[in-house]
């Protein structure tokens, strides 16, 4: 989860930095930032506590962003030129997944876009590896009448898990109700803030945007209830395999298609039927005929996980595919992975080696994600 050693004075900090310390956590570089990669109570634990109970992270790292314009259908027009995703349908406090996408069809990030109720203003969270080249990309392709607001002065904390509701409930009651990928704005222990009804851990639970200088006290009321911990990036990594979600820069880039990414889904019928979308040549082409590779969850027998860099071939050796992400999945009890492999090795079930240390290790190409994801029922 960790980037090539970086100068720990050069990294960027959260508004929860000092708290992460205080709280013990061992800090890693990441995206450019000094980040939590665990806490004492180590990644396991971590893990399972976000499964069985409720987790708090800080993705205070991630990039935040306004997108405003006369009206809605204005803004919807100019961000549909740079993503294949439905942007013109979505009702007011929506969320949508989607892709920012390169004339070849490779993907330079994936975000979530939120119509907020306020009449031409788009919500946009970008990763935060990837922040200012997205937010440059979309700047140079907006269309006069249409502008990108960076913003700089808000944390963005997520609590995720089963008993996540129950929590945020006694700190903002209208949330309860809220639906599953739905965003609006509500008072959280009085402190105005952005909620979504989302996450990235195959759980349920929410995200919530709020100013930076009231970061650590809403951080500290949600930690001080019995149900919840800390949880660093070990355990968000471990959380989301299972979950079968890609890692920017890992499971997806610029050279791999929505399609090959199994994200097909992502492109609405209207989007596939107009055309008009980056690289919508190459991707519509793979939708009719088939992509030379997929992105699949596999399985491998044993217990030692396949890291990423792991080759996959065929029982006959031939090499077919590379492993994307792969490590221990706590709640599966065993080894996980995604990857890519060609096209006709990706039916859920396939035997398939990873050669590991030079020796293939059996393994099955599975489907994800790995875990049932527990939804809001309102939203699922």
């Amino acid at each position: 989860m960790s980037e090539p050693a970086t100068a720990v004075d050069s990294l960027k900090t959260t508004p929860l930095h000092a708290l992460h310390v205080e709280l013990g956590a061992k800090m890693v570089p990441f995206a450019g930032y000094d980040m939590p990669v665990q806490y004492p109570a180590g990644v396991l634990a971590e893990h399972l506590q976000t499964r069985d109970a409720a987790g708090l992270f800080d993705v205070s790292h991630m990039g935040q962003a306004w997108l405003e314009g006369p009206d809605h259908e204005a803004v919807a027009a100019a961000l549909e030129t740079l993503v294949p995703g439905d942007i013109r349908d979505l009702a007011p406090g929506a969320i949508r997944y989607t892709l920012l996408l390169n004339e070849k069809g490779g993907i330079l990030d994936d975000l979530m876009v939120t119509r907020t109720v306020k009449d031409g203003v788009l919500f946009l969270v970008v990763n935060a590896a990837c922040k200012d080249a997205d937010f440059a990309h979309i700047e140079k392709h907006l269309p006069d009448g249409i502008r990108l607001k960076r913003i700089e002065d808000r944390a963005l904390i997520a609590l995720q898990g089963p008993k996540a509701a129950e929590v945020f409930a006694r700190f903002a009651p209208e949330a309860a109700e809220q639906a599953f990928m739905t965003g609006r704005e509500m008072n959280v222990a009085g402190i105005p803030c952005i909620v979504s009804r989302s996450g990235y851990t195959g759980e349920d639970g929410y995200e919530v945007s709020l100013p930076e200088q009231e970061a650590v006290a809403l951080t500290k009321k949600l930690l001080a209830e019995p149900e919840v911990e800390p949880i660093g990036l070990g355990a968000r990594d471990s959380l989301r395999l299972e979950a079968g979600l890609c890692l920017y820069g890992h499971d997806i880039d610029e050279t791999t298609t929505p399609v090959e990414g199994a994200l097909t889904w992502t492109i609405s019928k209207r989007r596939r039927e107009e055309r008009n979308f980056p690289g919508a040549k190459i991707i519509l082409d793979q939708i009719a005929n088939g992509a030379p590779r997929k992105r699949v969850g596999l399985l491998p027998e044993g217990k030692a996980p396949a890291r990423e860099g792991t080759e996959i071939t065929d029982a006959s050796g031939k090499k077919i595919g590379v492993v994307t992400s792969g490590g221990y999945g706590p709640s599966v009890g065993g080894p996980i992975a995604m990857g890519y492999v060609e096209t006709g090795s990706a039916k859920t079930g396939t035997g398939i080696e990873l050669m590991v240390r030079g020796k293939g290790r059996p393994a099955k190409v599975a489907a994800m994600p790995f875990i049932t994801k527990r939804f809001h029922k309102a939203g699922k």
